[in-house]
C-alpha cells in the first residue's frame, strides 16, 4: 500500500506511454487509471493480446484463449490506446526519449510526459528443428494441440517425450504432460533432462525433494547433471556432465525450457527511474523483469515482483507529474511462490522460503493468487501488501 502522501494533480492532464503489455505494464496501467482516470495512456506492444505467460502449461487441459486477453478489449475496458509495434531500446534511444519526450514509430510520433519501460523476458525462438518445441510455440497454440500434432506426425505415440530444464517452467510443463498422457492412456517414457544437480535450485532443497518424490510416483525419469545435445530422428542426444559420455534415448518430442533472459537489464533507482551511465533519466521509469531496482526490494523474475514494480512505478509517475513530487521507494519482498505439479498438486513457500507447503494448501495459495490477478485485469486492485 502506498505509504507516502499521494500525488497532488496538476492542471495538465498527464500523457503516459507504456512500452510492454505484460504483468508489469498492465499492473501499472490499472493503477494509473484508478488514481488518475483522465490520464492519456498509450500502450505499445508488438502482440495483439496480453498473454498470462506463467499459465501456458495449463493449456494441456484448458484452451489457450483462457490465458490470452485482446488488448482491444482491455483498451475499451480500461481506457487506453494500444499501438501494435516493436520498439528498440538502445542507450541512445533512452537518452533521446528523456530529452524529447516522444517516441518515433514508423508512421506516427507518440508524445508523453512520462515513459514506463515494462518489457519482460525475451522468449527463445519457436522450435526450429523437427521434434522440438519452446515456450514461444505455446504462445500461439495450446499444449494439447501441439502435443497431439507432433505425436501424430511421429507415428509412434509411445516413443517418449523429453523436457529440458529443471526450473519452474520446465517442471510445470512436465507434470501437465504427465497428466495429459495418463488421461489418453499413452505409456511411452517421459523424462526430465536437467544440467543442474537438483531441480528448482533457486528455492530451498525441500522444494526439489518434494518434486522428485512426485516424479517417482508418476514414473517420470529424472536425469540430473545431464546436457541436452539435440533431438533428431526420434531420439534425443544427451551428455553426462561428469563423464562426458553421450547417449541416445527414444524421444518423439523434446520441449526446451532453458530459462529466459531479459530484453535488457536496466538499472533503476529505488523510485523506479532509470539510471544510465551515471545519469538519472527522471522522465523514464522501468518495471518488470528487465528492471533492477536499487534498495532492499525484490528483483526476482516473477509475476509477483513485476506486478508490484508496475504499481509502484505508476504511483510515482503520477507524483512526478503532479504538484508534490515526493516519490515512494520500492520495498516489496516476495510473500511466497507456488510451482504447479499438474492439475491436482503443487509445491510452494509462504512467508519464509523455508516454510514449504505442498498438495492442497499450495493449490489453494495458487488459486488465490490467480484470482487476484484476474481481478486486477478487470480494474479491481486487491494488492494491498
Amino acid at each position: 500500500m502506498a505509504f507516502l502522501p499521494f500525488h497532488v494533480p496538476g492542471a495538465k492532464t498527464p500523457r503516459i506511454l507504456i512500452i510492454g503489455g505484460g504483468y508489469a505494464g498492465l499492473a501499472a496501467l490499472v493503477s494509473l487509471r484508478r488514481h488518475r482516470p483522465e490520464a492519456e495512456i498509450t500502450l505499445v506492444d508488438p502482440r495483439s493480446h496480453h498473454i498470462k505467460i506463467t499459465h501456458l502449461h495449463e493449456t494441456f487441459r484448458r484452451p489457450l484463449e483462457a490465458f490470452r486477453v485482446p488488448f482491444a478489449d482491455l483498451g475499451e475496458q480500461l481506457g487506453f490506446r494500444h499501438v501494435q509495434a516493436e520498439v528498440r531500446m538502445e542507450d541512445e534511444d533512452l537518452r533521446r526519449w528523456q530529452v524529447e519526450r516522444c517516441l518515433q514509430l514508423a508512421d506516427e510520433t507518440l508524445e508523453f510526459d512520462c515513459l514506463l519501460l515494462a518489457s519482460g523476458m525475451a522468449l527463445p525462438p519457436p522450435g526450429t528443428r523437427e521434434g522440438e518445441l519452446s515456450l514461444a510455440d505455446f504462445c500461439g497454440y495450446s499444449g494439447y494441440e501441439l502435443l497431439e500434432r507432433h505425436l501424430a506426425r511421429s507415428g509412434a505415440s509411445d516413443a517418449g517425450i523429453s523436457v529440458v530444464g529443471g526450473g519452474a517452467t520446465g517442471i510445470q510443463f512436465l507434470f501437465e504432460i504427465a497428466a495429459f498422457l495418463r488421461q489418453r492412456g499413452i505409456n511411452g517414457p517421459l523424462r526430465l533432462i536437467d544440467a543442474e544437480p537438483r531441480v528448482l535450485r533457486q528455492f530451498a532443497p525441500e522444494f526439489g525433494r518434494y518434486v522428485v518424490s512426485r516424479m517417482r510416483l508418476k514414473g517420470i525419469d529424472y536425469l540430473p547433471r545431464t546436457y541436452f545435445r539435440g533431438q533428431q530422428d526420434g531420439v534425443v542426444h544427451v551428455e553426462d556432465a561428469e563423464s562426458g559420455q553421450v547417449s541416445e534415448l527414444p524421444s518423439a518430442l523434446t520441449l526446451l525450457f532453458p530459462g529466459q533472459t531479459p530484453v535488457r537489464r536496466l538499472q533503476v533507482n529505488a523510485f523506479g527511474q532509470v539510471r544510465l551511465g551515471g545519469h538519472l533519466l527522471t522522465q523514464v521509469f522501468a518495471a518488470g523483469d528487465q528492471s533492477v531496482y536499487a534498495g532492499p526490494g525484490s528483483n526476482s523474475a516473477t509475476a509477483q515482483s513485476a506486478v508490484r514494480k508496475g504499481r509502484l512505478a505508476a504511483r510515482n509517475i503520477l507524483r512526478h507529474c503532479g504538484l508534490l513530487p515526493v516519490l515512494e521507494p520500492y520495498l516489496h519482498r516476495d510473500l511466497g511462490y507456488v510451482v504447479s505439479l499438474g492439475p491436482d498438486d503443487a509445491v510452494g513457500w509462504l512467508g519464509l522460503q523455508g516454510n514449504v507447503v505442498g498438495g492442497t494448501p499450495a493449490l489453494l495459495i495458487k488459486e488465490i493468487v490467480e484470482a487476484q490477478y484476474d481481478l486486477l485485469l478487470s480494474g479491481i486492485d486487491t494488492y494491498f501488501i
